[in-house]
């Protein structure tokens, strides 16, 4: 069993193989149950709590265990292995979110967390596959981050509007200018993937390169906010205010 959690054991990871679509299955059978079940289970206060307290605890594990994992196998480093990718931030947003109910962290974690999370899922930037310790806690984390995402939102009766999907694209765009200007320059990182496109083959290898890669980036950005501010409409226009 201790062998998953050595760095340098563990099959290759297969993209769509039976273990990413497996996961997959798994993300979006979650996804189906909150938006199906959304008023029993916030109708249901234990149902509410257990979910609540699983996410959080999910969340706060996935994190810590992943720290822990890397200090241990030595290859901990400031330029790989701070939350400060958009996932990361969404983990740590919906954490707190979890317990405040705060509002703005709501809405911010809906247009971070949801989306990025999944189009993460699918395009994985992943060395090893199960059972490898990388492969549980990647899937679990980017799970756990866009399920507790949509949860917030359909549990907590905080409206999704246009200004908080302008608020959160603004706020988006400050943060990778610090990232991309200050942090990445200093630490000789990657984080939002601003210095170049992921190992993995995803849909940022798309966007072409220099100034063109950061436009189509904030372009890219703008519509993935876009279509989650369009679907969270088109998914409550006909739902009673709560």
């Amino acid at each position: 069993m201790e062998r998953i959690f050595l760095e340098e054991h563990g099959e290759p990871f297969t993209a769509f193989g039976a273990s990413h679509l497996a996961a997959l299955f798994i993300y979006f059978a979650g996804i189906v149950v909150f938006l199906i079940f959304s008023k029993k289970i916030t109708g249901n206060t234990l149902a509410y709590s257990i979910i609540r307290w699983s996410l959080f605890s999910l969340l706060i594990l996935s994190e810590v265990s992943y720290q822990t994992y890397t200090a241990l196998n030595g290859i901990w480093s400031l330029a790989d292995h701070i939350f400060l990718h958009l996932c990361g931030i969404a983990g740590i947003t919906g954490a707190i979110a979890l317990i405040t109910h705060n509002k703005m962290l709501i809405q911010i974690t809906f247009f971070i967390g949801l989306v990025p999370a999944f189009l993460a899922l699918l395009t994985p930037e992943l060395p090893y596959d199960l059972p490898h310790y990388r492969y549980i806690k990647f899937f679990i984390h980017h799970t756990v981050i866009s399920w507790t995402s949509l949860f917030l939102v359909v549990t907590s009766g905080v409206t999704i509007s246009f200004k908080s999907f302008l608020k959160t694209y603004g706020l988006l765009l400050v943060y990778a200018a610090v990232i991309g200007f200050l942090v990445n320059p200093l630490l000789g990182s990657n984080y939002l993937y601003l210095a170049h496109t992921p190992t993995a083959n995803t849909p940022l290898d798309l966007l072409g390169s220099g100034v063109w890669y950061y436009i189509n980036l904030c372009v890219l950005a703008f519509v993935v906010f876009a279509v989650q501010f369009l679907a969270y409409r088109f998914f409550t226009r006909k739902s009673p205010k709560r």
